[in-house]
């Protein structure tokens, strides 16, 4: 049997919001393409619980480096000298202090998340380091040794070469020396054989040998005898004794040779003596 209803009820319900009339609400989700059902509801509630799982992650990660970085500051403050401070100023930061325990609060968070391959990696750098540092070193003193066994040894092949040439040239004076001293014997026989006539022909033969001996040692040393006759004056290696005119001889030739000059290499031991035809 129906209820009945007063006027009173009649209006209040009608004086109700219709669904014509009523807030729509929120946006009912319009009904997935191509047959797609709660499935895609699912998908996205994991989406949300995955980023709510990685905010929480990072929140404990935030919290691990704040304590660390306060134990590092707690750590600083207990091992810094306690310095007294000024009168009326205990309830005022250290901006000094806040610094160092911001710091320290960064630097323990950029150890904790380089994790524990940091700190082998850094020795290995500084014994690389080290040992590059070391053949550096070692190079160098190899480079300063080279350059004083090169200059050892020019010095010693500059020595070398002054020795030898001081060798020779003492060897030349001593051979000039020698052979100034046997000139004059020289000259002496070259005399005897002049004066000498026929009738003196075994000794004349004896004295010839010794002359050419005499000569034959001297030229084994380098001492050569020269006679310029015919030659053109010279007054290098020339002496002049007498000028005068001469048939048959130009001007300023040597005429005559009245002792021979001898030569060693390039230097004159003593010049010849001759008559120069003016």
């Amino acid at each position: 049997m129906a209820a009945e209803h007063s006027p009173e009820e009649t209006v209040e319900v009608s004086d109700r919001p219709t669904p014509e009339t009523a807030d729509p609400g929120p946006a009912q989700p319009e009904e997935a393409p191509n047959g797609a059902s709660s499935g895609g509801e699912t998908t996205l509630s994991e989406e949300e619980r995955l980023e709510a799982e990685r905010r929480s992650g990072q929140d404990r990660r935030a919290g691990q480096d704040q304590r660390a970085g306060a134990a590092a500051y707690a750590a600083a403050q207990s091992a810094a000298p306690q310095r007294p401070a000024p009168a009326g100023a205990e309830d005022v930061p250290d901006a000094a202090e806040a610094a160092a325990g911001r710091e320290a609060a960064g630097a323990a968070a950029t150890a904790e998340a380089a994790g524990p391959d940091a700190a082998p990696e850094d020795d290995e750098g500084r014994q690389v380091q080290q040992d590059l540092q070391e053949l550096t070193s070692r190079a160098q003193k190899a480079d300063e040794y080279l350059a004083l066994a090169q200059r050892t040894q020019a010095d010693f092949e500059n020595y070398r070469k002054r020795a030898a040439r001081e060798a020779g040239l003492a060897q030349e004076r001593g051979v000039a020396k020698l052979a100034k001293e046997l000139l004059p014997a020289i000259d002496n026989l070259d005399r005897a054989l002049k004066a000498m006539g026929d009738e003196h022909s075994q000794y004349a033969e004896g004295i010839r040998l010794v002359h050419t001996d005499l000569l034959s040692a001297l030229q084994r040393v380098g001492v050569e005898p020269f006679s310029p006759e015919g030659e053109l004056f010279d007054p290098q290696v020339h002496e002049a004794v007498a000028q005068q005119p001469i048939d048959g001889v130009d001007s300023g030739h040597v005429a005559e040779v009245f002792q021979q000059g001898f030569r060693l290499g390039d230097s004159v031991l003593r010049p010849a003596r001759v008559l120069v035809a003016a």
